[in-house]
């Protein structure tokens, strides 16, 4: 499949941080990639990058056939992005609010547009509704309508649906899907990892690097990780404690379950051992998406220390 991302060895560094390191990435036309990794990891800076908003100190590639350093301005015009936060204006309607986006990319039939990108989103009911009158899930709906306007090839969601109850995360991804289904090319980093397993393949990044890459089987395949799941009154507060037994890379609390996860299986069935008993069942269990997630990020380095 054509490459709608094709970069490699990216670098950016602020005040003498090195933020993004030799980070190389490609995502094909109409595919939906997540982009995970603990806060701080350059996830943000990768995206502006991509999108022209930012110039890498090194590195080359393309974003839609175009080159990201000599035609930013090409790439800026093909493109939609959300920002972490609500960018639009609070203080005027949401049709204002578009026909205002529709006016900057100069877009012709502005209220055919407008009026159709309302009714997609099922924006139309609120049309001349205040936007900072707005809950969460109905203010992401309206910037993903601002960031579709202009009909763009590559979409960029920076943490799309943070702070959005579970209902409006599921119209949003549904939304997602159907512009993928339209050819549409979605890079977007989040940290739900119900929301990564919808993606067609993701890639983790750690503080900089690009760390693991593939489809959410692929990478929980490629960890590794051998997982047991632990039950019994008050087996979530052992975790500290067994966390710190040989063997055990990560000890997580589920709910009132716990996740041991190691590579060895004879160090990990040592390291649960003394909580075999009648109190305590476990069982193996295949590891999750979250437990990769937790593994991945108890072995990152911070590269701001």
């Amino acid at each position: 499949m054509t490459p709608a991302i094709d970069v490699s060895g990216l670098n950016k560094s602020f005040a003498g941080k090195h933020v993004v390191q030799d980070l190389s990435i490609q995502v094909a036309e109409g595919r939906i990639c997540g982009f995970l990794g603990p806060n701080g990891s350059g996830k943000t800076t990768t995206l502006r990058m991509l999108c022209g908003l930012l110039t890498p100190d090194s590195g080359a590639g393309s974003c839609l056939g175009y080159d990201i350093i000599r035609q930013a301005g090409e790439i800026k015009l093909r493109t939609g992005y959300m920002t972490q936060r609500f960018s639009l204006y609070e203080d005027l309607t949401l049709r204002e609010n578009l026909q205002f986006m529709a006016r900057v990319h100069g877009l012709d039939h502005r209220d055919r547009r407008v009026s159709e990108t309302l009714e997609r989103l099922g924006l139309s009911a609120r049309r001349d509704q205040l936007a900072g009158s707005l809950s969460g899930g109905w203010k992401q709906r309206l910037a993903l309508a601002a960031a579709t306007l202009h009909e763009p090839r590559l979409l960029l969601l920076d943490e799309p649906t943070a702070g959005v109850d579970p209902k409006a995360r599921r119209t949003f991804w549904d939304e997602i899907h159907a512009l993928s289904a339209q050819g549409l090319t979605v890079l977007v980093s989040t940290h739900y990892m119900d929301e990564a397993e919808r993606c067609h393949e993701i890639a983790y990044i750690s503080y900089g690097r690009l760390i693991a890459r593939g489809t959410a089987e692929e990478v929980v395949a490629g960890s590794n990780l051998i997982t047991f799941r632990g039950e019994g009154p008050g087996i979530d507060r052992l975790a500290g404690e067994v966390a710190r037994r040989p063997g055990v890379l990560t000890a997580a609390p589920f709910g009132a379950a716990l996740h041991v996860s190691g590579t060895d299986r004879a160090a990990l069935e040592a390291a649960i051992a003394p909580w075999r008993c009648d109190a305590y069942r476990w069982t193996e269990v295949a590891p999750t998406l979250e437990d990769v997630f937790i593994q991945l990020m108890s072995g990152a380095q911070d590269n701001y220390q």
